[in-house]
């Protein structure tokens, strides 16, 4: 499944471009699909002729190459994460009950829990805390597939902690093997200390643009700014100034968009044209065609749709994928992994709810977290495709055809994961 191509946008999300070479003569291994990495990137994709003649044509000696045999299982490109929250310090298991009670999203952020309880305890914690909290996770989401990861920061809303976040990330994505794509989100809330004062939101959004983002720019980790455009949160205009902000110190935009009510989040991703707008629950028919007239000026802003996270708000409202795809907008998925709404570190098991409840196909969920993902993180150009000159990120997975990775719902199926040419998790013991 090599997702060549690029972006994929309408029908064309539903073609995972599958190069497949069913052998029945006697000169089987000849026709065998065969991938060629030398230093990192793909040399080659095709049959094993082909591929070796590019091989010595680059002045390479074939034989010197080592070899992973697929064992029949399908390949794909390295899965890619576009939407988590992967560092903050314990847990919200409490809120589970109050959610069964009937409380919603914002009742218990306005009574001081959620993301505010999450903050209390992360900046608290020590840097090596967190680190092993990240190790642990992204191990995880390894296995799942996942060779390529974005990292919010967001827990901390004040500048020493925003930066200890970051700080984190880059010394994680250093450790490897999985590569982290930093993003500053300071503006994830309104903070404690700022909730109960007059005029506090404007006052905390000032701190954000004055002080945090210089601050964050300075350091020079995180790629990305982000904002929680929603009501009671961010209006569309805090959140435009903020992102504009970071925009003029180098950090492109991407937003939280229309998560529970229709805030107008869409229009201000397709306005900025930002790398995505994440959520689109209630994104209203006016916020879809703006996306789409972005994506039809060969501008895209991906919908990083996120359906762990509804299904664990209990919510039945669900983003309207099929709306989107048939709008031509490029429609990515993300596991949003967090402690409070998305706990769920299984991209695999956010492709099953992206058939079960978004009702996207196999194809469209696997293009959603390859090539359509790497668009998200600007990183469409070397990542989400098996094509030469692109990174070698690969993942073999133990079926034997792409719709049954969705198919085992939180099912295991991850037999080897390679990362930059590297073989990085075996499951075979090889």
């Amino acid at each position: 499944m090599t997702l060549a191509g690029g972006v994929r946008r309408g029908s064309s999300q539903d073609d995972p471009a599958v190069t497949s070479y069913p052998a029945g003569d006697p000169g089987r291994e000849l026709h065998t699909g065969t991938i060629a990495v030398y230093g990192g990137r793909i040399l080659a994709v095709g049959r094993l002729e082909e591929v070796k003649r590019v091989v010595e044509s680059s002045g390479l000696d074939g034989s010197a190459f080592a070899t992973v045999d697929a064992g029949g299982g399908v390949v794909t490109p390295g899965l890619l994460d576009p939407h988590t929250h992967l560092l903050f310090a314990g847990a919200r298991v409490s809120e589970l009950r109050l959610r069964q009670r009937g409380a919603g999203y914002l009742e218990i952020l306005e009574a001081g829990g959620g993301i505010l309880s999450t903050v209390a305890t992360t900046r608290e914690a020590t840097i090596e805390s967190l680190a092993q909290h990240g190790r642990r996770w992204l191990d995880e989401m390894l296995g799942h597939g996942v060779t390529t990861s974005e990292v919010k920061s967001g827990y901390g809303l004040d500048t020493e902690t925003e930066l200890r976040l970051l700080e984190v990330t880059a010394r994680l994505a250093t450790e490897g093997p999985t590569e982290l794509v930093p993003t500053f989100l300071g503006a994830h809330a309104v903070p404690r200390e700022f909730r109960d004062q007059v005029g506090g939101t404007a006052a905390y959004v000032r701190t954000v643009i004055r002080e945090q983002l210089p601050a964050v720019a300075a350091q020079g980790v995180a790629k990305f700014c982000d904002v929680f455009c929603e009501r009671g949160v961010f209006t569309p205009e805090e959140s435009r100034a903020i992102l504009e902000a970071g925009r003029r110190l180098g950090l492109e935009p991407r937003l939280h968009a229309d998560e529970l009510e229709a805030s107008g989040g869409a229009e201000l991703a397709a306005e900025l044209r930002a790398a995505s707008a994440d959520h689109l629950g209630a994104v209203t028919d006016r916020g879809i065609n703006a996306l789409a007239r972005a994506a039809d000026a060969g501008e895209a802003v991906v919908a990083t749709l996120l359906p762990a996270t509804t299904l664990f708000l209990m919510s039945d409202r669900y983003a309207p994928a099929r709306t989107l795809i048939d709008a031509g907008v490029p429609v990515a998925l993300g596991t949003d992994f967090n402690p409070g709404t998305s706990p769920a570190p299984s991209l695999p098991l956010v492709m099953s709810l992206g058939c079960l409840k978004l009702k996207m196909t196999p194809a469209e969920t696997l293009a959603a977290v390859t090539i359509n993902a790497a668009r998200a993180l600007r990183l469409e150009e070397t990542h989400g495709s098996l094509e030469p000159g692109k990174q070698a990120d690969l993942v073999i997975w133990n079926v034997a055809s792409h719709e049954e990775i969705p198919y085992w719902l939180g099912a295991r199926l991850v037999r080897t994961v390679i990362k930059q040419g590297q073989v990085v998790r075996d499951g075979r013991g090889l």
